[in-house]
């Protein structure tokens, strides 16, 4: 886990428990059933963060024995376990709102509580901020579900406050259980959408058009002396991403050209992606699917200087000797 993965996985929980303490509050001063259950649902904040930190811990482990692979996808069972503590949290809110249906209370709309409400939304709205846009940087699926989350959560506190002041100012109190209800009805939205999110992971969903279109971009780029490429896969797995293609080269290639060819494209793609596990199954023009549908060519190649829309082609070094290769790998 990278030092700055764990400190905003820890931060969370601390603006997990100061927001849920201002809310708490806020009903508490208020006596609303929508705010409390805007309070109700930083409970689920606390729990999700804590669950983000354990699951980011685990996905960092390196491979091992059990887990050739990694254990990337340790952050999909905490945003799958967010989504169940969103929808749990969303049927207990139902329950309190209906029984206050039954029992409107009354308040004003210039109790404190509010003001306070609005301090917990704030800071709420900056910590989600962070986390979204340091949660993609970080490629960290976790951080980023909980970012989202908190956003859903600003989003249900500017509609709560509003609401409960207009229940206040115009003595419709029948509003209060009626905007829980609405509050409840969204939060389960969201979880459920966590959800669908975390089985597309589990289940190696392939990544975004525009993701898969940047890898055969940068594989087009950068495979100057192979033919083509086809059978291109990807999956995301946490904060890995894990890419599989075929390369056509010519058939009188030697290894240690076709294996330079490689490396440079598992660079690239590493510069362009992060944390990237590539596999790349070599084949020679005349017993591979050379020109098979679906295959995609490899940029025009040309030395630096003699055409202006061609990608230079980069220098292969000359073969190693035996002799020479067999002196390496002794050392």
């Amino acid at each position: 886990m990278s030092t700055q993965t764990r400190t905003l996985a820890i931060g969370s929980i601390g603006v997990g428990l100061a927001v849920f303490a201002l809310k708490y509050v806020a009903y508490w001063l208020t006596g609303s059933v929508a705010l409390y259950s805007d309070a109700l649902e930083s409970i689920v904040n606390i729990a999700a963060a804590i669950a983000a930190l354990t699951a980011i811990h685990v996905a960092s482990q390196p491979p091992d024995e059990g887990h050739p692979f990694g254990h990337h996808k340790a952050e999909y069972f905490s945003a799958a376990l967010e989504g169940a503590l969103i929808i749990i949290a969303a049927l207990a809110i139902f329950r309190e709102a209906w029984l206050a249906f039954s029992h409107p209370r009354t308040f004003s709309w210039d109790n404190p509580g509010l003001l306070v409400n609005v301090a917990a939304g704030v800071l709420n709205a900056a910590w989600s901020y962070v986390l979204i846009r340091r949660g993609r940087a970080l490629n960290s699926p976790a951080l980023v579900a909980d970012g989202k989350h908190l956003l859903a959560d600003v989003y249900t506190s500017i509609g709560v406050l509003g609401g409960v002041i207009l229940a206040a100012v115009t003595g419709w109190f029948i509003l209060d259980p009626l905007i829980a209800m609405a509050v409840a009805a969204h939060i389960l939205w969201a979880g459920f959408g966590l959800l669908r999110q975390s089985a597309e992971g589990l289940m190696d969903a392939a990544p975004d058009t525009g993701t898969m279109e940047k890898i055969r971009e940068v594989i087009r780029k950068n495979a100057s002396g192979a033919l083509e490429f086809h059978a291109l896969k990807a999956r995301r797995a946490g904060s890995a991403l894990f890419i599989d293609f075929h390369l056509v080269v010519p058939g009188a290639m030697r290894v240690h050209e076709a294996h330079e060819i490689c490396d440079r494209i598992e660079e690239a793609l590493a510069r362009a992606f992060g944390e990237v596990i590539v596999s790349i199954h070599v084949e020679p023009e005349h017993e591979g699917e050379a020109g098979k549908h679906g295959a995609f060519q490899i940029a025009t190649c040309a030395p630096a200087g003699l055409r202006h829309d061609a990608v230079p082609c980069a220098p292969l070094p000359p073969a190693m000797p035996l002799s020479a290769r067999k002196a390496a790998d002794d050392e």
